[in-house]
Protein backbone atom coordinates (compact mmCIF):
# COMPACT_ATOMS: atom_id res chain seq x y z
CA UNK A 1 0.00 0.00 0.00
CA UNK A 2 0.88 3.35 -0.31
CA UNK A 3 0.97 5.66 2.57
CA UNK A 4 1.69 9.56 3.05
CA UNK A 5 3.28 10.91 6.37
CA UNK A 6 2.50 15.17 6.54
CA UNK A 7 4.75 15.81 9.45
CA UNK A 8 4.47 19.23 11.10
CA UNK A 9 7.33 19.89 13.60
CA UNK A 10 10.08 22.60 13.46
CA UNK A 11 12.61 20.37 15.77
CA UNK A 12 14.24 17.46 13.67
CA UNK A 13 15.54 16.08 17.12
CA UNK A 14 12.53 16.24 19.03
CA UNK A 15 9.91 12.96 20.33
CA UNK A 16 8.08 13.84 16.90
CA UNK A 17 11.24 13.84 14.53
CA UNK A 18 12.03 10.13 16.41
CA UNK A 19 8.45 8.89 15.97
CA UNK A 20 8.87 9.88 11.91
CA UNK A 21 11.35 8.43 11.86
CA UNK A 22 10.12 5.10 13.61
CA UNK A 23 6.40 5.98 11.31
CA UNK A 24 8.72 5.54 8.25
CA UNK A 25 10.97 2.95 9.42
CA UNK A 26 8.34 0.50 10.47
CA UNK A 27 5.70 0.79 7.20
CA UNK A 28 8.75 0.45 4.88
CA UNK A 29 9.52 -2.57 6.74
CA UNK A 30 5.98 -4.07 6.16
CA UNK A 31 6.55 -3.92 2.53
CA UNK A 32 4.55 -0.35 2.01
CA UNK A 33 5.64 3.05 -0.14
CA UNK A 34 5.95 6.03 1.75
CA UNK A 35 6.00 9.46 0.97
CA UNK A 36 7.09 11.91 3.12
CA UNK A 37 6.13 16.03 3.51
CA UNK A 38 7.99 17.45 6.38
CA UNK A 39 6.66 20.93 5.91
CA UNK A 40 9.14 22.82 8.06
CA UNK A 41 11.90 21.17 6.46
CA UNK A 42 10.32 21.38 2.86
CA UNK A 43 9.79 25.28 3.70
CA UNK A 44 6.14 24.99 3.09
CA UNK A 45 4.16 28.24 2.39
CA UNK A 46 1.30 28.25 4.65
CA UNK A 47 -0.56 31.38 3.54
CA UNK A 48 -3.17 30.93 0.71
CA UNK A 49 -2.75 33.67 -1.39
CA UNK A 50 -3.09 35.51 -5.04
CA UNK A 51 0.14 33.86 -5.87
CA UNK A 52 -1.60 30.22 -6.01
CA UNK A 53 -3.18 31.22 -8.64
CA UNK A 54 -0.40 31.32 -11.92
CA UNK A 55 -3.15 33.42 -13.74
CA UNK A 56 -4.30 35.87 -11.22
CA UNK A 57 -3.56 39.07 -12.76
CA UNK A 58 -2.18 41.94 -10.57
CA UNK A 59 -4.31 44.58 -8.81
CA UNK A 60 -7.34 42.15 -9.66
CA UNK A 61 -9.25 41.27 -6.57
CA UNK A 62 -8.58 38.05 -5.14
CA UNK A 63 -11.24 35.46 -4.04
CA UNK A 64 -9.83 32.52 -2.19
CA UNK A 65 -12.48 29.81 -3.62
CA UNK A 66 -12.95 31.24 -6.92
CA UNK A 67 -9.22 32.12 -7.47
CA UNK A 68 -8.55 28.35 -6.31
CA UNK A 69 -11.11 26.67 -8.50
CA UNK A 70 -9.98 28.41 -12.00
CA UNK A 71 -6.22 27.89 -10.98
CA UNK A 72 -7.31 23.92 -10.78
CA UNK A 73 -9.63 23.36 -13.17
CA UNK A 74 -6.75 25.14 -15.71
CA UNK A 75 -3.94 23.36 -14.48
CA UNK A 76 -2.27 26.67 -13.38
CA UNK A 77 -1.55 25.88 -9.60
CA UNK A 78 2.01 26.59 -7.92
CA UNK A 79 4.28 23.74 -8.18
CA UNK A 80 4.32 23.00 -4.61
CA UNK A 81 0.08 22.66 -4.75
CA UNK A 82 -0.49 20.57 -7.70
CA UNK A 83 2.86 18.23 -6.04
CA UNK A 84 0.74 17.96 -2.79
CA UNK A 85 -2.18 16.73 -4.69
CA UNK A 86 -0.51 13.87 -6.36
CA UNK A 87 1.00 12.54 -3.13
CA UNK A 88 -2.66 12.44 -1.71
CA UNK A 89 -3.75 10.58 -5.04
CA UNK A 90 -1.06 8.30 -5.04
CA UNK A 91 -1.53 7.49 -1.64
CA UNK A 92 -4.02 4.90 -0.03
CA UNK A 93 -3.92 6.18 3.49
CA UNK A 94 -2.77 10.14 4.91
CA UNK A 95 -1.11 10.30 8.47
CA UNK A 96 -1.32 13.29 9.89
CA UNK A 97 1.71 13.85 12.43
CA UNK A 98 1.82 17.26 14.66
CA UNK A 99 1.95 18.31 18.27
CA UNK A 100 -1.35 20.04 19.45
CA UNK A 101 -0.60 23.34 19.78
CA UNK A 102 -3.28 25.94 21.30
CA UNK A 103 -5.73 23.26 20.66
CA UNK A 104 -5.37 22.68 17.45
CA UNK A 105 -2.62 21.88 14.47
CA UNK A 106 0.43 24.11 13.68
CA UNK A 107 0.01 27.18 11.57
CA UNK A 108 2.54 25.54 8.61
CA UNK A 109 -0.11 22.27 8.51
CA UNK A 110 -2.88 24.22 8.29
CA UNK A 111 -1.83 26.42 5.70
CA UNK A 112 -1.09 22.84 3.72
CA UNK A 113 -4.56 21.95 3.97
CA UNK A 114 -5.68 25.41 3.28
CA UNK A 115 -3.42 25.50 0.05
CA UNK A 116 -3.67 21.77 -1.21
CA UNK A 117 -7.61 20.94 -0.57
CA UNK A 118 -8.37 23.50 -4.05
CA UNK A 119 -12.08 23.71 -5.00
CA UNK A 120 -12.42 20.89 -7.27
CA UNK A 121 -10.03 18.66 -5.30
CA UNK A 122 -11.44 18.35 -2.03
CA UNK A 123 -13.95 20.42 -1.95
CA UNK A 124 -16.92 21.87 -4.61
CA UNK A 125 -16.83 18.20 -5.59
CA UNK A 126 -20.52 16.45 -7.19
CA UNK A 127 -24.41 17.19 -7.40
CA UNK A 128 -25.72 19.76 -5.55
CA UNK A 129 -29.62 19.73 -5.55
CA UNK A 130 -32.65 19.37 -3.74
CA UNK A 131 -31.37 15.50 -2.88
CA UNK A 132 -27.85 15.82 -2.56
CA UNK A 133 -25.15 18.61 -1.37
CA UNK A 134 -22.27 17.47 -3.42
CA UNK A 135 -19.70 14.79 -2.88
CA UNK A 136 -18.08 15.21 0.85
CA UNK A 137 -18.84 13.89 4.56
CA UNK A 138 -18.08 9.77 3.24
CA UNK A 139 -17.71 11.03 -0.40
CA UNK A 140 -15.69 12.58 -2.61
CA UNK A 141 -11.67 12.93 -3.84
CA UNK A 142 -10.64 10.74 -0.91
CA UNK A 143 -13.45 7.94 -0.82
CA UNK A 144 -11.71 4.61 0.00
CA UNK A 145 -8.75 6.07 1.42
CA UNK A 146 -7.81 6.08 5.02
CA UNK A 147 -6.71 8.62 7.54
CA UNK A 148 -5.17 8.54 10.74
CA UNK A 149 -3.81 11.62 13.55
CA UNK A 150 -0.61 11.08 15.68
CA UNK A 151 -1.04 13.69 18.03
CA UNK A 152 1.25 14.63 20.78
CA UNK A 153 0.60 16.96 23.75
CA UNK A 154 2.19 18.35 26.94
CA UNK A 155 -0.97 17.64 29.17
CA UNK A 156 -1.79 14.80 30.74
CA UNK A 157 -4.95 12.36 29.21
CA UNK A 158 -6.54 13.69 31.71
CA UNK A 159 -7.02 16.94 31.17
CA UNK A 160 -8.82 15.83 27.89
CA UNK A 161 -10.98 13.29 29.14
CA UNK A 162 -14.53 13.90 29.55
CA UNK A 163 -14.57 16.11 32.15
CA UNK A 164 -10.82 17.39 31.44
CA UNK A 165 -10.61 21.04 31.84
CA UNK A 166 -8.92 21.36 28.26
CA UNK A 167 -12.22 19.33 26.85
CA UNK A 168 -12.53 16.51 25.78
CA UNK A 169 -9.78 14.85 22.92
CA UNK A 170 -12.33 13.74 20.73
CA UNK A 171 -14.09 16.87 20.68
CA UNK A 172 -10.90 19.18 20.28
CA UNK A 173 -10.32 16.77 17.20
CA UNK A 174 -13.47 16.88 15.92
CA UNK A 175 -12.79 19.75 13.12
CA UNK A 176 -9.51 17.80 11.90
CA UNK A 177 -10.77 14.32 11.49
CA UNK A 178 -14.62 14.55 10.49
CA UNK A 179 -13.87 18.25 8.62
CA UNK A 180 -10.26 18.06 7.76
CA UNK A 181 -10.31 14.38 6.85
CA UNK A 182 -14.14 12.99 6.30
CA UNK A 183 -15.27 15.49 4.68
CA UNK A 184 -13.36 14.94 1.43
CA UNK A 185 -13.91 11.23 1.92
CA UNK A 186 -11.42 9.76 3.56
CA UNK A 187 -12.46 6.40 6.45
CA UNK A 188 -10.74 7.95 9.66
CA UNK A 189 -9.19 5.59 12.34
CA UNK A 190 -9.13 6.60 15.66
CA UNK A 191 -6.14 8.79 16.90
CA UNK A 192 -2.90 7.90 17.98
CA UNK A 193 -2.10 10.06 21.25
CA UNK A 194 0.76 10.45 22.78
CA UNK A 195 0.32 13.02 26.33
CA UNK A 196 2.83 14.20 28.83
CA UNK A 197 5.46 14.22 26.09
CA UNK A 198 7.86 16.34 28.87
CA UNK A 199 7.75 13.16 31.29
CA UNK A 200 8.89 10.36 28.43
CA UNK A 201 11.95 8.23 29.32
CA UNK A 202 13.50 5.37 27.62
CA UNK A 203 11.23 2.83 28.96
CA UNK A 204 7.61 5.05 28.16
CA UNK A 205 9.53 5.70 24.59
CA UNK A 206 9.94 1.90 23.76
CA UNK A 207 5.75 1.28 24.74
CA UNK A 208 5.12 4.45 23.01
CA UNK A 209 7.12 2.77 19.81
CA UNK A 210 5.64 -0.82 20.75
CA UNK A 211 1.75 0.63 20.82
CA UNK A 212 2.28 2.77 17.30
CA UNK A 213 4.05 0.20 15.88
CA UNK A 214 0.61 -2.17 16.14
CA UNK A 215 -1.77 0.71 14.80
CA UNK A 216 0.52 1.49 12.31
CA UNK A 217 0.49 -2.85 11.19
CA UNK A 218 -3.28 -2.58 12.03
CA UNK A 219 -3.58 0.37 9.55
CA UNK A 220 -6.05 -1.52 6.93
CA UNK A 221 -8.07 -3.99 9.13
CA UNK A 222 -8.93 -1.20 11.86
CA UNK A 223 -12.18 0.05 11.91
CA UNK A 224 -12.84 3.72 11.36
CA UNK A 225 -14.42 5.83 13.29
CA UNK A 226 -18.17 5.31 12.46
CA UNK A 227 -19.22 8.76 11.20
CA UNK A 228 -22.33 9.07 9.25
CA UNK A 229 -22.27 10.04 5.60
CA UNK A 230 -24.17 13.20 4.52
CA UNK A 231 -26.16 11.40 1.35
CA UNK A 232 -26.79 8.29 3.10
CA UNK A 233 -30.22 9.54 4.36
CA UNK A 234 -28.93 10.47 7.57
CA UNK A 235 -29.44 14.52 7.23
CA UNK A 236 -32.46 16.51 5.57
CA UNK A 237 -30.76 17.97 2.88
CA UNK A 238 -30.67 20.94 1.66
CA UNK A 239 -30.66 21.65 5.57
CA UNK A 240 -27.71 19.41 6.33
CA UNK A 241 -29.74 18.38 9.71
CA UNK A 242 -29.22 15.16 11.42
CA UNK A 243 -32.73 13.50 11.21
CA UNK A 244 -34.90 13.94 14.24
CA UNK A 245 -35.29 10.00 14.66
CA UNK A 246 -31.71 9.52 14.90
CA UNK A 247 -29.95 10.25 18.53
CA UNK A 248 -33.42 12.64 19.45
CA UNK A 249 -33.16 14.99 21.54
CA UNK A 250 -29.39 14.99 21.90
CA UNK A 251 -27.10 17.63 20.69
CA UNK A 252 -23.40 17.91 20.20
CA UNK A 253 -20.44 16.90 17.90
CA UNK A 254 -21.16 13.01 18.73
CA UNK A 255 -24.16 13.06 17.24
CA UNK A 256 -22.83 12.91 13.80
CA UNK A 257 -21.00 9.27 14.65
CA UNK A 258 -23.68 6.48 14.07
CA UNK A 259 -22.92 4.33 17.22
CA UNK A 260 -23.05 7.87 19.36
CA UNK A 261 -24.32 6.90 22.83
CA UNK A 262 -23.86 10.35 24.57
Amino acid sequence: MNVLLVYAHPEQRSLNGALRDFVVQRLEAAGHAVQLSDLYAMGWKAALDADDNLDHQPGARFDPSQDSKAAFANGRQRADIAQEQEKLLWADALIMQFPLWWFSMPAILKGWVDRVYAYGFAYGVGEHSDSRWGNRYGEGTMAGKRAMLIVTTGGWASHYSPRGINGPIDELLFPIQHGILHYPGFDVLPPYLVYRTGRIDQDRFEAIRDELGQRLDNLWQAAPIPYRQQNAGDYEIPALTLRPELAPERVGLGVHVADFEG
